[in-house]
């Protein structure tokens, strides 16, 4: 099938937002953001055998195309609107693209984003890009840059599960509950959307964990040009990750481990009870790992005592060393 084929079969979708003037079909999309709001513009490109394993489940991939960049729009608490979509296919599968259309509609449909447009092409491997255009009120989004010492670090859900269930899978070695549980937990990030934007009443800064937890309260920390403690005993660290690897390994992979897609973020002691209210009306933990501190390192404690641990978290275009 040619590419225009392609779209009205697999993405083409009739209108329902009252928001897109003019979606899929033309040369641009035209869209009329709500009056007195900021907009939030995200992008995000997974490229296969890179930022997922080729033989994942194409409704997994789709899903999870549109989840990661609904969690740097959660990570700014910002509501996401509009999407787009650039597809590089190495062939026209029908079957693959059924699904992924499937999971990705299932995801924006979800968080009630609209695709507006997007392009697909033909190359050597699949090449997903998805760019969400979200708003925010005028001086509510949350930044990197408002972390002040003396306050708390937080984080929501239970990091190092997505890691854990992405080498499980390219082990071949999903058994058991446990194993599948932290799977799924890769498959299906679940980003912090509305969560989030109840934070922004009290958060002082935020971002959403991609790259490892360490690296990212760094990249906050550096941003806010502050430094911090994290707590190792304070790291909520779920059951299904503490069964399958003990709470050692479980630990690494808490602070090292990327693709959680959940959201850390800074706020002042006398906040602690209205986002424990939170943590409990959208049943998701969000546990106190640490504190942001003067100067301009991130340490590691257990129980006071400071450890050694250094962790850079995945960059791209960096080849490994031999150390």
């Amino acid at each position: 099938m040619d590419e225009f084929e392609l779209i009205r079969r697999y993405f083409a979708r009739a209108g329902r937002d009252p928001s897109i003037v003019l979606g899929i079909g033309d040369d641009g999309a035209i869209v009329r953001p709500d009056a007195d709001r900021e907009l939030v513009i995200v992008i995000d490109t997974m490229v296969e055998g890179v930022h997922y394993p080729a033989g994942l489940d194409p409704a997994d991939i789709g899903y999870r195309a549109v989840a990661v960049n609904l969690s740097d729009i959660a990570a700014m608490a910002a509501r996401p609107r509009w999407m787009t979509l650039a597809l590089t296919l190495a062939g026209d599968d029908a079957g693959w693209l059924d699904g992924f259309s499937r999971g990705l509609f299932e995801a924006a449909d979800e968080f009630s984003v609209a695709l507006v447009g997007g392009d697909t092409t033909r190359g050597d491997q699949t090449v997903i890009t998805v760019q969400i255009s979200g708003d925010v009120i005028p001086s509510q989004a949350l930044r990197r840059s408002g972390a002040k010492p003396g306050e708390d670090i937080y984080v929501t859900g239970t990091p190092g599960d997505a890691a854990a269930g992405l080498a499980l899978w390219e082990s071949n070695n999903v058994r058991n509950e446990n194993q599948r549980q932290l799977l799924r937990r890769f498959a299906r990030p679940a980003p912090r959307v509305e969560l989030a934007r109840e934070l922004a009443a009290h958060a002082s800064a935020a971002i959403d964990v991609s790259d490892g937890l360490f690296a990212d309260i760094e990249k906050l920390l550096v941003a806010s040009g502050a430094g911090g403690v994290i707590e190792l005993d304070n790291l909520p660290l779920s059951v299904p990750l503490v069964a399958v690897h003990g709470k050692e390994a479980a630990t690494e992979l808490a602070l090292g481990g990327g693709d959680d897609y959940e959201i850390v973020f800074t706020a002042a002691s006398v906040k602690a009870p209205a986002i424990a209210k939170l943590a409990k009306r959208f049943s998701v933990p969000i546990s106190k790992i640490g504190t942001v501190t003067r100067g301009d390192a991130l340490h590691c404690t257990r129980a006071g005592r400071e450890l050694a641990y250094r962790h850079a978290g995945y960059r791209h275009f960096v080849e490994a060393s031999d150390d």
